[in-house]
């Protein structure tokens, strides 16, 4: 049987990775750090099916020792600090994880199972505020942000292990991806638990900082299958994932308070203090090596995904 290892198992794309790989008949071995109080609540249905061991990304011996152990075929390496807010209140923790955890992940590859597939979750805010309307795979990287400074670093340093030692390393380029999994740190969920407790008259009002910035969003079940087909595909190679759309927060929220029956001007406020230091206007991906070259396609739209994110918060109400 063989083994695939996902850093970041515990989060909302580990969750959604680590099912497919287990209907596909896969060892499935999760990494997570040592906490007195797990965050298991997504994988929570896979516990009997899945391994769990412990693991950090800033030990690099633990990981020399982890990877000798597990042997894995796959590694899917999902653990960073991801939420784009946090960066910029703690950027030397988001390089020391998101970067330098990266560093670290691909030099344990190499010391112990070189012949290993990698896969390095990139993310759209390596683009930044590149000229290009819709960003592909040779657009130039201007990150906005130090969560985006990270994984661009994440990303050379991948392709160069890839480049100067022969080894299977991969960076998905991945869009906005949201699911009713997400944390509610990010903008999305926000929008979706506050609509549900709107509805059920647990609260009044939602903020919300900036309105008018558009992103690419698509689901997150359809990315997480673009993620194991990059590692099963001939050659080694950097893909977008991305729906070609873009949606405006007000768009979001318009749309997840549509799902209620309620206007979204009618609890919506506009907060100046939740805008970040530098934002990205618009962020769209365009895909199209990743269809053709993947045989990838989404299978959930735009309205379905923010209905499906309402309608989850709105059960876990009941």
């Amino acid at each position: 049987m063989p083994t695939a290892l996902i850093t970041g198992i515990t989060g909302q794309d580990g969750s959604f990775l680590a099912e497919q790989l287990l209907a596909q008949g896969w060892r499935v071995v999760g990494m997570q750090r040592h906490s007195a109080s797990p965050n298991l609540w997504r994988i929570a249905h896979l516990l009997d099916r899945l391994e769990l061991v412990t693991g950090d990304v800033l030990d690099q011996g633990g990981l020399i020792a982890l990877m000798q152990a597990v042997d894995p075929d796959r590694i899917f390496h999902l653990a960073a600090q991801s939420h784009v807010p946090t960066s910029w209140r703690q950027p030397l923790l988001t390089g020391q994880v998101t970067a330098l955890g990266t560093a670290r992940m691909l030099e344990a590859l190499r010391l112990t199972c070189p012949q290993a597939r990698f896969y390095q979750a990139g993310s759209s805010e390596m683009f930044g505020t590149a000229e290009d309307e819709l960003k592909n795979e040779c657009t130039p990287f201007h990150p906005r942000s130090p969560y985006g400074v990270a994984k661009a670093y994440a990303h050379q340093l991948t392709v160069n292990y890839r480049e100067s030692y022969g080894l299977f390393a991969v960076s998905g380029i991945l869009f906005n991806h949201e699911s009713e999994r997400r944390g509610p740190e990010f903008v999305t969920r926000k929008i979706s638990q506050a609509v549900a407790r709107i509805a059920r008259g647990l609260q009044d009002r939602l903020a919300l900082g900036a309105l008018d910035v558009q992103r690419d969003w698509g689901f997150a079940g359809d990315y997480t299958r673009a993620m194991a087909a990059m590692l099963e595909a001939d050659e080694p190679d950097d893909y977008v994932v991305a729906t070609g759309e873009s949606w405006s927060v007000r768009e979001f929220a318009e749309r997840a308070f549509d799902v209620v029956g309620l206007r979204w001007e009618d609890h919506v406020d506009h907060d100046p203090a939740l805008l970040r230091p530098a934002e990205i206007p618009v962020l769209r991906g365009d895909a199209r090596r990743a269809r053709v070259e993947l045989g990838w396609t989404p299978t959930v739209d735009f309205a379905h995904l923010v209905e499906r994110m309402v309608q989850a918060d709105l059960a876990r109400l009941t």
